[in-house]
């Protein structure tokens, strides 16, 4: 089975070549803008938001078994038109590359940032709407290219089609990628080091979902490996809520209203103090919880790794600015650099995440 994931240096990218690395008779190729020092699998360097990236896709698309797109672009957030010309733009380009290629499956990243604002205290299914929340760049975008999926599937039904709709996903070596792309050069990071994060924010709608990378990889390895189409929702338990934290790290919570929250996203994301702007509070508050009853039944997924556990090993990678060789999760020590970006109004290390 040849398979061609682009975005493929990325968080789950590199999760997945893990996964794919230990089966026997699974060829895996990388496609990314930045190629990894001395890949040890065939690698091909593609920025999917050029004009001629569905030229340059089709023939690396060539002869594959299936396609999986992870490719993604969160920061920089002050760049609106460069975030969709990647996200929106990039994935129609992948699309279309992979029709002419007439590769036989497409598996595309998605996300519990597609669906529609929905509950916090039950759970919904691949069914829930997925026009996204409106306030949030990410999530419009994610519904944009589920839309386009839509019309690929009805179009061309012999593709098989499948949306994988994650929570967020965590690992140690992304540590230092998140800390970049969500707080900025301002993270006290190595302060984490103990476990201790001695204060909390709490809001009853601040509960969220997480997984960890490599349940992730065998998701996609599980939809790899059978004839599912269709949507998929990825999760660990328990829900991740201030208080959990807060049992985790040692630390109180204090409930901070919403408004609050937004407003102090705001503000530091003008001053550009951080790179999270209101926008990712809303999505925070809106998005709904998963059930992931689909995964458990028909790919027999189960995740090993709960998410307070994941959410302790990022944190950890955090406080260790753990990363890889791969250049989104490549560490950076430049901490006078990246203060220096900041003060010319510049979040450094904020360009295209795949």
């Amino acid at each position: 089975m040849r398979v061609v994931i682009v975005g493929a240096s990325g968080n789950a990218g590199t999760a997945l070549l893990r996964r794919l690395s230990s089966e026997p008779g699974v060829e895996a190729v990388g496609v990314s803008r930045r190629v990894p020092p001395d890949p040890p699998i065939e690698w091909h360097s593609a920025d999917v938001g050029e004009d001629d990236a569905t030229e340059r896709l089709t023939p690396i698309f060539g002869g594959a078994d299936a396609v999986v797109n992870l490719a993604w672009q969160i920061q920089p957030s002050h760049d609106q038109r460069r975030l969709y010309r990647t996200n929106v733009l990039g994935s129609r380009a992948i699309f279309r590359a992979a029709l002419r290629a007439g590769v036989p499956s497409l598996v595309q990243a998605s996300s519990v940032g597609v669906y529609a604002p929905g509950p916090k205290h039950a759970f919904v299914t691949e069914e829930w709407r997925r026009s996204g929340v409106i306030e949030s760049s990410y999530s419009r975008h994610k519904a944009l290219v589920e839309r386009m999926l839509d019309e690929i599937e009805s179009d061309h039904p012999t593709l098989r089609v499948v949306r994988v709709r994650p929570g967020l996903i965590f690992q140690r070596t992304a540590g230092t990628e998140i800390g970049r792309y969500f707080a900025g050069p301002l993270l006290p990071a190595r302060l984490l080091r103990f476990g201790w994060i001695p204060v909390l924010p709490a809001h009853p709608r601040l509960r969220m979902q997480a997984v960890h990378a490599d349940d992730v990889a065998d998701a996609y390895f599980s939809i790899l490996s059978s004839d599912v189409r269709g949507a998929f929702n990825l999760a660990a338990g328990p829900i991740l809520s201030g208080q959990s934290a807060a049992s985790v790290f040692h630390g109180v919570t204090v409930g901070v209203p919403g408004v609050a929250l937004e407003g102090a996203a705001a503000l530091s994301w003008w001053l550009r103090l951080q790179p999270v702007d209101r926008g990712w509070v809303r999505l925070a508050f809106k998005s709904p919880l998963m059930s992931c009853d689909r995964a458990a039944s028909e790919l027999g997924w189960r995740p090993r790794v709960s998410a307070l556990d994941a959410l302790r090993e990022l944190v950890a990678g955090l406080a260790d600015r753990a990363g890889s060789s791969q250049p989104p999760l490549r560490t950076d020590p430049d901490l006078p650099g990246r203060m220096g970006g900041l003060l010319r109004g510049r979040l450094p290390g904020t360009g295209n995440p795949y």
